[in-house]
C-alpha cells in the first residue's frame, strides 16, 4: 500500500489520496485523528481501480477551532479533580471521557455526557457540555461464588468495599489486582457486578490454592568433628493457611543445623481482629547454638493494609539470650564475646508487594524494610567473675534496621532472572555474638551452613538465571556474594561468595528441589569438600 502523507494541519479544502486496499480499522483511526485535529467535516470517498485495489480520496474540509465550551452542568466535585479544559477538539474528547470515568468512581456508573448547543462563527465553534449523572448507585454486600471456603466477611474486609458507600469502578479494578496476589485463593474470572435498584452487588469466583505446606529437607554436610565423614541435618516446615476461610494462619519450622544446634519457630496470625482493619500475629522463636548459648524471641505484631500492594505493621519484641555453659569463662576478668541479656524492642515494618504470583513469581518486585529500637539490659551471670562487669553500663539503648529488595525479570517465555539484595545493621555500645544477625544457608548466602556467619551489619545479593520447562519447574544457576562485619574476628570484614546450580521440579502433588553450592569466605576455603547439597520435597495441599 502506498499513500501520501496526511498532515494534521492542512489548508482549507485540501484533498489527499492513496492507492491500495486499506483496512477499515486504519480508516477509522485516521478519521478519528483528523476529527480530533479539528477537521469536523472530513469525508472519505473511494474509487475501484482494479479487483484488489481502490483509490481513496480524503476531503479534509474546513478546520475548526473551539472558541468556547460551557461546562456549567458538570458537578464541581468532578471538575476540581480534572485538569482545566483546553480549546481543541482532541482535548475536549479526552476531557469528556475523564468526566465519565470520574463519575463512575463517585457512584454514577450510568453518567452520560454530550456536546450540545453548537454554533459556528467562521472557523470558530462554541458549544455546551450536557451532563446527565443518572441514579446514585451504592455498593451492596459482596458474594463469593465458586469452590473457595473463603468467608464473605473476610473478603469484604480484604478488598475494602463497604456496603452503603458509593460505587467505584476504580475500586473494583483494584480488587482484581489484589485478589490475584492472594496466597489463599485464585480469582477464576474477572469480578462481575449486578446492578439492582440503586445498588451494585459484586460477585467473585474464587478457587482455593494448595497453599498449605509440608516440607521436609535432608542436608548432607561435612562433619567437622570427624573429618572425612558426612553429617545429616534436617528441617521440617509445616504451614497451614486460611483456616476456616478467615485468613487465619499457623506455622511451625524446626531445623537441626548440626549435632548440637537446633532452632524452632512458631507463629500464628489472625486477620481482621474483632472485625477491625488490624491483623494480629504472634510468634515464638528459639535458637540453641551448640553448648554456647540459647536465644528466645517473643513477638507481637499488628498489621494494616494501606493499599492493594502495601502493608504496614507495628511490633513489639522481647529478645532474651542466656549462656548454656560458663565453665570456660570462670576465670575471665573481661566479658567474653557472649553474654546474658534482655532486649525489649519496638519497631515498624513496611512491605510493598507487586509480584505476579505469591509462590513462584515470574515478574514483579518486592520491598521489605523494618526498623526497631529499645532498651537492652545485660544480666550478670554468677558463673563469670564480677570483675568482668566492672565499668560496664548494663542498661543501654539498642537499635537495628533491615532492608530486602527482590526483582523478577522475564526475559523470554521460558527464561528469566531473579535478583535479590538484602542488608541490615545493628548498633549498641555493648554488642555480643548472641546479639548478631545470623547469615548463611539456603535462604541467604548459599554454599555455607545455615546461620554460618555472625554479623553486626551485612549486605548481600543473590542472582539466579532460571530456565523454565514448566510453569513451576526450572533449572537454575546462581551466584551469591556479600559483605559482613564482625568486630570479634581478626578480620572484621568478610566478603563471602558462592555459586552453584539446582533444579526445581513440580510433581503431581508437590515440588522436588535439589541445590548444590560451594562458597568461599575468611572462614571457609573454596574446595569441593566444603560443598553443600540440599534436597527435599515440598508438598502443598
Amino acid at each position: 500500500m502506498a499513500w501520501e502523507t496526511i498532515p494534521t494541519s492542512a489548508h482549507k479544502g485540501e484533498r489527499y489520496f492513496f492507492e491500495g486496499k486499506p483496512k477499515g480499522s486504519f480508516l477509522d483511526s485516521l478519521k478519528s485523528e483528523l476529527i480530533n485535529a479539528g477537521y469536523l467535516e472530513v469525508k472519505f470517498s473511494e474509487e475501484l481501480l482494479e479487483q484488489d485495489s481502490i483509490k481513496m480520496t480524503i476531503n479534509l474540509g474546513r478546520r475548526y477551532i473551539w472558541k468556547n465550551v460551557a461546562i456549567d452542568e458538570i458537578p464541581f466535585e468532578i471538575q476540581e479533580r480534572l485538569p482545566p479544559l483546553k480549546g481543541n477538539h482532541s482535548d475536549l474528547t479526552i476531557w469528556m471521557k475523564k468526566v465519565v470515568l470520574e463519575s463512575e468512581n463517585q457512584g454514577y456508573p450510568f453518567a452520560q455526557i454530550s456536546l450540545g448547543n453548537i454554533s459556528k462563527e467562521g472557523d470558530s465553534i462554541a458549544g455546551k457540555l450536557l451532563y446527565d449523572a443518572g441514579p446514585l448507585i451504592n455498593w451492596d454486600s459482596l458474594e463469593v461464588i465458586g469452590t473457595s471456603k473463603t468467608q464473605q466477611k473476610y473478603l469484604q474486609r480484604l478488598i475494602g468495599i463497604e456496603p452503603g458507600t458509593p460505587f467505584s469502578q476504580e475500586e473494583l479494578n483494584q480488587t482484581a489486582s489484589l485478589l490475584k496476589r492472594s496466597p489463599y485463593f485464585l480469582l477464576v474470572d474477572e469480578p462481575v457486578v449486578s446492578f439492582q435498584i440503586k445498588t451494585a452487588k459484586p460477585s467473585f469466583n474464587l478457587r482455593d490454592r494448595n497453599s498449605n505446606v509440608l516440607d521436609g529437607i535432608i542436608g548432607l554436610l561435612p562433619n567437622e568433628n570427624e573429618p572425612g565423614k558426612m553429617l545429616i541435618t534436617g528441617q521440617l516446615d509445616l504451614e497451614l493457611y486460611h483456616l476456616g476461610g478467615k485468613g487465619r494462619d499457623i506455622s511451625l519450622h524446626w531445623q537441626r543445623l548440626n549435632i548440637q544446634t537446633q532452632s524452632l519457630d512458631l507463629s500464628a496470625k489472625e486477620s481482621f481482629l474483632f472485625n477491625s482493619p488490624l491483623d494480629l500475629k504472634a510468634g515464638f522463636n528459639l535458637l540453641k547454638q551448640d553448648t554456647s548459648f540459647i536465644n528466645r524471641y517473643l513477638t507481637l505484631d499488628f498489621g494494616y493494609r494501606i493499599s492493594s500492594s502495601g502493608y504496614l505493621s507495628f511490633f513489639g519484641k522481647r529478645q532474651a539470650g542466656d549462656l548454656i555453659s560458663t565453665f570456660s569463662y570462670r576465670e575471665n576478668l573481661t566479658l567474653p564475646d557472649v553474654a546474658d541479656y534482655r532486649w525489649n524492642q519496638y519497631g515498624i515494618r513496611y512491605e510493598m508487594n507487586r509480584l505476579d504470583d505469591p509462590f513462584l513469581p515470574r515478574r514483579g518486585w518486592l520491598i521489605q524494610t523494618e526498623f526497631a529500637a529499645g532498651n537492652k539490659k545485660i544480666l550478670q551471670n554468677t558463673g563469670i567473675p564480677g570483675e568482668a562487669y566492672l565499668g560496664l553500663d548494663l542498661n543501654t539503648p539498642q537499635y537495628q534496621g533491615k532492608l530486602l529488595v527482590e526483582k523478577h525479570f522475564p526475559i523470554k517465555t521460558n527464561y528469566g532472572i531473579w535478583l535479590r539484595g538484602s542488608g541490615g545493621f545493628m548498633r549498641n555500645e555493648n554488642l555480643f555474638l548472641n546479639d548478631f544477625f545470623r547469615i548463611g544457608g539456603l535462604k541467604s548466602i548459599r554454599g555455607f551452613n545455615e546461620n554460618f556467619f555472625y554479623a553486626r551489619s551485612f549486605g548481600y545479593f543473590n542472582l539466579e538465571q532460571r530456565l523454565f520447562f514448566d510453569r513451576s519447574s526450572y533449572l537454575m544457576v546462581f551466584v551469591d556474594g556479600g559483605i559482613l562485619e564482625n568486630p570479634y574476628f581478626a578480620d572484621p570484614l568478610d566478603y563471602p561468595v558462592s555459586f552453584g546450580a539446582g533444579i526445581n521440579l513440580e510433581t503431581g502433588s508437590g515440588i522436588f528441589r535439589f541445590i548444590y553450592g560451594v562458597g568461599k569466605s575468611n572462614l571457609q576455603l573454596l574446595e569441593f569438600s566444603y560443598s553443600r547439597i540440599h534436597f527435599g520435597y515440598l508438598a502443598r495441599f
